[in-house]
């Protein structure tokens, strides 16, 4: 949003912006249309040519082409929402549905709270999903910090916030296919 309100110019332009986030600088993609623009892009999954059968260490610091599909990272995704930030979730189906669930409370913790989340204030029309993830630890195939017996990560591919384990997974593998149930 920042980038936008100090260069109105770049409205409507999606595409990959630098910022400074830990005072580090990171190219991140930005979607400068959807719903009045300014939303910083935290993961974008296009196709399955980027594996997200990720490690930990992947997770903090991110991974993968901000211009086809990525991760922007544990860490930045802490530091971006410190303080409280709206959290608008993008779906495309294979037959181009498209639905959306938008949170108006969304922040992740530190590291040492194993990036817990918190998310709530549901609106929009692909249901809530993230309902049950609320409040907890993020999990992928090195660090089991879900509530289930299982490996939630190890099971269903890739790194999330699962419970037990999940009604979401953005992370989970790439099918290229519609598919039901899990």
């Amino acid at each position: 949003m920042e980038i936008l309100q100090s260069s109105p110019t770049v409205k409507g332009k999606n595409g990959v912006y630098s910022m400074k986030i830990n005072d580090q600088r990171k190219k991140v993609y930005c979607d400068m249309t959807t719903d009045g623009g300014g939303w910083t892009v935290i993961q974008k999954r296009q196709d399955g040519s980027t594996d997200f059968y990720k490690t930990w260490a992947d997770y903090k610091k991110g991974f993968g082409d901000p211009c086809k599909n990525y991760w922007i990272g544990n860490d930045a995704i802490h530091s971006l929402t410190k303080t409280n930030q709206e959290l608008r979730v993008e779906l495309l189906s294979f037959a181009d549905e498209k639905a959306y669930a938008r949170y108006s409370t969304f922040k992740v913790g530190d590291e040492s709270s194993k990036y817990r989340l918190t998310v709530s204030d549901y609106s929009g029309t692909a249901g809530d999903s993230l309902e049950d993830h609320n409040g907890m630890k993020f999990s992928t195939p090195d660090q089991d910090n879900d509530l289930d017996s299982r490996h939630c990560a190890v099971e269903f591919h890739g790194g999330w916030w699962f419970n037990a384990c999940h009604p979401s997974n953005l992370n989970g593998e790439y099918d290229g296919s519609a598919l039901t149930g899990w």
